[in-house]
């Protein structure tokens, strides 16, 4: 299974990606509001973390969580996030929050990465409060010049699929951008 190269986070974070999708915009679309507790699930090198928090504002938390050092570093060393994002270092299927401890998870091209991807869903449903939103972006699967070969993308309707199995209600399912969709979800209440 392909992971992403930290040694390649510049492009992470370029201009070309930030006029595919600007971070604010989804994030505020998708329900994210001042004061809610937020969770990015791979957070890379804070592409959207950063924007999240300001949208809190100081009484929400951004975690930003990560499998991979590097990109947490880099976060926080060259970044200077807002203090009110917390960086935290996890195990791909243990993410390192109490049960109901958020209110909206983001997992951004994320899941076409993922083994078991259930097991993570289902991990990110145990950390949300009920009711609580999940957003999933990733790659449309069709072949690009950028992003993950066509071969390990997967579709809206496969993602869409892993979502409800992990026992979400899905509210939406819509496409980005040409290159990438997104999968709005609640945790049942």
């Amino acid at each position: 299974m392909h992971k992403f190269n930290p040694e390649h986070l510049e492009r992470l974070l370029s201009d070309e990606r930030t006029n595919d999708i600007s971070p604010e915009r989804v994030l505020k679309e998708a329900g994210l509001k001042a004061g809610q507790i937020f969770a990015d699930i791979g957070a890379g090198p804070g592409f959207f973390s950063v924007p999240a928090a300001k949208i809190i504002g100081p009484a929400g938390i951004a975690f930003a969580i990560d499998t991979q050092a590097e990109m947490l570093i880099y976060l926080r060393d060259r970044r200077n996030p807002p203090d009110n994002v917390i960086l935290i270092k996890s195990e791909e299927y243990e993410i390192p929050l109490a049960d109901f401890e958020a209110d909206f998870a983001l997992l951004a091209y994320v899941l076409h990465e993922t083994g078991d991807k259930v097991r993570l869903l289902q991990e990110i449903k145990r950390v949300l409060k009920p009711g609580g939103t999940l957003l999933v972006i990733d790659w449309e699967k069709k072949a690009e010049e950028k992003g993950p070969p066509v071969e390990e993308r997967i579709t809206s309707r496969e993602a869409r699929g892993f979502v409800e199995a992990a026992g979400f209600d899905v509210v939406q399912t819509s496409p980005l951008n040409p290159s990438h969709y997104r999968v709005l979800s609640r945790r049942p209440v």
